[in-house]
């Protein structure tokens, strides 16, 4: 089973992320980073995941831009620097209504760009429809080698 990595620090939208996933019957395991640093450390298992298995990569990412510590461009940007995971599948997943933030996010090569919905069965829908196509639908690269 693939893994999806949520990062996001506000432990509200955690959990309502999670539900959202158990209504949508997306069995996938969900890892969360709470900020930059944490998803950094498990993707390329540095830090306080140092030493663990580094493949296979997850599936997806879903990504927060207001995050502490390193925000989330700066972790996409890293992540479509390194050749292991510049074809990861990275969806941003926020609140930020910024234009600028949208821009940015794709010129750093986002897959996708949602804002978060405020209620909670419009949150639902857009989890499962996110799941149908980012897990189910899509045709994922294949994972480079070495």
């Amino acid at each position: 089973m693939n893994e999806i990595l949520l990062v996001e620090d506000n432990p509200d939208d955690v959990e309502l992320t999670l539900r959202a996933f158990r209504k949508s019957k997306i069995a996938n395991e969900i890892i969360v980073a709470r900020d930059g640093v944490q998803a950094l450390d498990y993707l390329f298992a540095t830090g306080e995941h140092a030493g663990r298995d580094i493949a296979p990569l997850p599936q997806l990412v879903l990504l927060d831009l207001k995050l502490p510590r390193i925000d989330g461009l700066q972790v996409l940007q890293r992540i479509r620097a390194n050749p292991r995971t510049k074809t990861l599948l990275v969806v941003i997943l926020t609140s930020s209504t910024e234009e600028p933030d949208l821009k940015t996010g794709y010129s750093l090569g986002a897959n996708s760009y949602i804002r978060k919905p405020v209620d909670f069965h419009e949150f639902v829908d857009a989890v499962s429809s996110l799941g149908m196509y980012w897990l189910l639908l899509n045709q994922s690269p294949p994972a480079p080698a070495g």
